[in-house]
């Protein structure tokens, strides 16, 4: 069974789930996970988990992404992309500089309402299932970060721009919201997903390349083993067997069983030359072997450090 992260570019036209499935026919194995839905028609980085690091599919949804967007002003529809159903039209009579001034607009914190296009649930349901039988839920807002926006180009009425954005975040509504702010409607036209965790555009691989590795005998290069995908967390090595007995069987530790230890990635960064407190950090446990075993947190009120997730040495 294959462990670890592949960065898959997904294509035009499968959903994350096809992927998912087209990836278990693939590889033989059935425990694949990916890290956050694209829309079908959306494109880019899709880290999908494998064995073992299914566990890490959680943590790498958390991530903040980055997306090259194309915004069409002038048309609004019930996704809130080009797909949809066209529910109002206007003529964009907005200047260049007046345009440019609401995307910036939108830099930094603000509460965005999900669509009703979305796999999120109400009362169990998803919002998409709710919206194709003609139901329209009243949905909360919910705070999101856009830490930058780049403004590629401007050809009205089409806006290409880069979004760097916190989880959570609807490009299709950041797009509506934008066309609402100038008064001239607005939708998504085409979506890139260029990073997310760490995993690139420029690493990614197409399912037919995916294939085409597999027959070479050459996947393993390709997949990222788990407690890499963790490297910005700092590592703790035990240093005898009285602590790797406890790791492997899942158990919390005391500080003084483990010794800490970097990796070059790391040893730069301005957080770690001065001393990194690891007590308030989650931090990743080798067993004396350097065998990988899990994510762990310190606990100050049993002064130990704890298990998050094990992904190794179980017994």
């Amino acid at each position: 069974m294959y462990d670890g992260v592949i960065n898959i570019y997904k294509e035009k036209g499968y959903t994350s789930h096809d992927v998912v499935a087209k990836m278990r026919g693939i590889l033989k194995q059935k425990k694949i996970g990916h890290t956050g839905t694209l829309d079908p028609d959306a494109q880019g980085v899709l880290p999908v988990c494998l064995g073992q690091g299914t566990k890490l599919c959680d943590m790498l949804t958390d991530k903040n992404k980055t997306y090259c967007a194309v915004l069409l002003l002038g048309r609004e529809t019930d996704t809130q992309d080009t797909s949809g159903i066209t529910l109002d039209e206007r003529e964009v009579i907005c200047s260049e500089e007046e345009i440019r001034n609401a995307v910036m607009s939108f830099t930094g914190p603000y509460d965005q309402i999900p669509p009703m296009y979305s796999a999120l649930k109400v009362n169990g349901r998803k919002l998409c299932d709710l919206a194709r039988e003609g139901q329209i839920i009243e949905r909360k807002a919910r705070p999101v970060t856009i830490h930058s926006i780049v403004i590629e180009k401007v050809e009205i009425p089409r806006v290409t721009m880069t979004v760097s954005c916190s989880k959570g975040t609807y490009i299709r509504t950041l797009c509506h919201d934008i066309g609402r702010t100038l008064g001239c409607c607005g939708c998504m036209e085409e979506l890139l997903r260029t990073e997310t965790g760490g995993f690139r555009l420029e690493d990614s691989k197409k399912l037919s390349e995916i294939e085409a590795l597999r027959d070479e005998g050459r996947l393993d290069e390709f997949i990222v083993p788990v407690d890499l995908v963790l490297e910005a967390y700092p590592s703790l090595v035990m240093k005898g067997e009285d602590g790797d007995k406890l790791v492997h069987n899942g158990n919390p530790f005391y500080g003084d069983m483990a010794e800490l230890k970097m990796i070059p990635s790391q040893q730069d960064q301005d957080h770690q030359e001065q001393g990194a407190d690891i007590k308030n950090t989650p931090v990743r446990v080798y067993d004396s072997k350097r065998t990988f075993i899990g994510i762990y947190q310190y606990r100050e009120e049993k002064r130990w450090f704890q298990p998050q997730k094990i992904f190794a040495g179980g017994k």
